[in-house]
């Protein structure tokens, strides 16, 4: 399939093969701007929900009025949306916002909030009549470069591979209770169907058996300054009144981390290759069937 046209495109997005409404910093609950030093203040899921709403709105208005313009071929039609298969992958910048201002076991405790914020969100969706779910859960926080340029000199002890445990344990108890959730919202849901992708574990096993799939310094990265700072990649820099670019290693497909904070296009393929087919899901099923009723 087709990359899905972002929202927020103005140029002439095609969303007959879906939307993209995801946002880069976007979390579960508001955050208050509080996340990013710029005031950055990333949509959070609900408001996300928010642009859905609005968006399957228009395009009913449309469909009814018989207003498509010609446009129809670009657009959804409103029988499309029970149908459709909605993905989501989402927490990550709430557990990284809760360890910067949080003590590991106060950031854990506020993973309950996290998930009941989650919870409601997918309900929802399903008052949008949106009856498919394809769920991420977050991938291992603290084997990302970020976390060993920006953390405090004392992180506590090393996983096996070179990750912060504490943090690490962080996601699993954030997966641990995303999980559960899932189950109650079956239960809760009857006719929907949701799908507990476990990327966590793709992601880790990738950082493990690195060498072997041909990548290089499993917690190294790729793009960075001058300086060896890849924290801002994709922005220009001013240095002694001189406009400065990042800068890219000779084969970006040789590492996992892109930059400080995102995957490289080879990791991100290995990854999706590994969760597309069904294996690490909850119930097992490959993508291409997640879509089927009566699987729990």
């Amino acid at each position: 399939m087709p990359f899905s046209s972002a929202y927020l495109d103005s140029f002439l997005p095609n969303f007959r093969r879906g939307a993209n409404f995801a946002q880069g910093g976007s979390t579960i609950q508001p955050l208050d701007g509080q996340m990013f030093q710029s005031g950055f203040n990333p949509l959070s899921l609900n408001l996300q929900i928010q642009q859905f709403e609005g968006f399957k709105s228009r395009i009913t208005e449309l469909y009814e009025m018989g207003n498509c313009l010609g446009f129809e071929s670009h657009l959804p039609s409103p029988s499309d949306f029970p149908k459709a298969l909605y993905t989501i992958d989402i927490g990550q910048n709430d557990l990284s916002a809760a360890t910067l201002s949080l003590t590991v076991d106060k950031a854990k405790a506020s993973i309950t909030n996290i998930i009941n914020h989650f919870g409601s969100n997918i309900e929802e969706l399903y008052k949008l009549r949106a009856r498919t779910f394809w769920i991420h859960n977050t991938g291992p926080l603290c084997c990302l470069p970020y976390y060993f340029i920006d953390y405090p000199s004392n992180p506590g002890p090393f996983d096996a591979v070179g990750c912060i445990q504490s943090h690490n344990e962080l996601a699993q108890a954030f997966n641990s209770q995303l999980k559960h959730r899932i189950i109650l919202l079956r239960s809760q849901l009857r006719d929907a169907v949701l799908t507990y992708v476990d990327l966590y574990t793709a992601k880790y096993t990738l950082i493990k058996i690195a060498s072997i799939q041909g990548f290089v310094v499993p917690l190294g990265f790729c793009c960075k300054y001058h300086d060896g700072d890849p924290r801002g990649c994709w922005e220009m820099r001013h240095v002694n009144g001189t406009e400065i670019n990042s800068s890219s290693c000779s084969d970006p497909s040789k590492y996992i981390s892109w930059d400080s904070a995102h995957y490289t296009d080879a990791a991100s393929k290995w990854v999706s290759d590994h969760i597309l087919r069904g294996s690490l899901s909850d119930s097992q099923v490959p993508i291409s069937l997640a879509c089927r009723k009566n699987i729990h």
